[in-house]
């Protein structure tokens, strides 16, 4: 027995040998219990570090103890292709994306094959190619068609230096988690699925999953954001039309001012012509405005009342 384990005089035999003999491809077994092993996939933006190398070894550990209690395992693999890091990453190394990709999966690939993962290789799937994102096309498009999926404008987190919509979890401090950049607050017209329709079973279904931890679980019913309130509908002065909206805290609702140039307030066009261009944040369709001191009398004028609540 050698003092020294030396491996690459071990591991490189080895690993042909899987790839010759596709060990980890898998076929269906009648009979035999199915277990899926699905690890993220990686931004293929360069080069594997020590994240990689703790994340997909995490899953592999649990893909072979699987295999080991007889179960036929599907561990597949792939690449987040079609993003921002592979995307800044072509930027930054003054190339194309497609050949930096494409390259980067190349090298990647090579790197997991070293480390000893069992992946079905025969699988492998990246999310650039049009075989792949056509799918998703497919998908949006039925959303679509079910009304599930609607545009509207929203305030959303906006790194100006990477010129993408940040999740809230992606500003640190203020700033992008990605370069660092001060974020900024914009609305820009988004693409929304209705998750809402399906919140009451979604929330119920966590209950179901027993093996989660508690804070996951948690994080998701936040996620879901399901909450208790009221609907309150308002008569618009001179006109038979009505405005419901819905709020969790009705005793508050009086003191509530409202935008007139939000897409709800159609009939804003009857609102005095002086509001006209003037900010968002000055306009109140339903109290007084708060007056510049430097505005002349007749624009301090408050308006009269435009609602009257009542309670459905």
């Amino acid at each position: 027995m050698q003092e020294q384990y030396r491996p690459e005089e071990i591991e490189s035999r080895v690993q042909q040998h899987w790839d010759e003999n596709e060990t980890f491809k898998v076929t269906e077994q009648e009979g035999k219990e199915k277990y899926y092993c699905l690890s993220m996939l990686p931004y293929p933006s360069g080069r594997l570090h020590m994240g990689h190398v703790r994340n997909y070894t995490i899953g592999d550990v649990i893909a072979r103890y699987q295999r080991i209690l007889g179960k036929n395992v599907l561990q597949p693999i792939g690449w987040d292709a079609f993003g921002m890091p592979a995307e800044g990453a072509a930027v930054k190394n003054n190339t194309a994306p497609a050949p930096w990709t494409y390259d980067s999966i190349e090298y990647m690939k090579n790197q997991l094959k070293l480390l000893g993962f069992g992946y079905d290789w025969s699988r492998e799937l990246a999310t650039c190619q049009p075989e792949y994102y056509r799918w998703e096309q497919w998908f949006f498009t039925k959303l679509y068609e079910k009304g599930l999926v609607y545009k509207k404008t929203s305030a959303v987190n906006w790194c100006p230096n990477d010129q993408t919509v940040l999740a809230n979890e992606q500003v640190i401090d203020g700033c992008c988690w990605r370069c660092d950049t001060k974020v900024e607050r914009k609305e820009i017209p988004q693409w929304f699925v209705k998750i809402t329709d399906y919140a009451e079973e979604l929330l119920n279904d966590l209950d179901k999953l027993e093996d989660w931890p508690e804070q996951v679980k948690t994080m998701q019913r936040n996620w879901i954001g399901r909450s208790e309130g009221v609907e309150i509908t308002f008569d618009v002065a001179n006109s038979a039309e009505k405005v419901t909206v819905y709020t969790t805290r009705p005793d508050t609702f009086m003191g509530q001012p409202m935008s007139p140039w939000q897409p709800v307030t159609h009939w804003r066009a009857r609102l005095p012509s002086t509001t006209r261009r003037w900010p968002t944040s000055l306009l109140n369709a339903a109290t007084p405005k708060s007056p510049k001191r430097t505005w002349p009398r007749w624009r301090r004028r408050a308006w009269p009342p435009a609602c009257t609540p009542s309670i459905r």
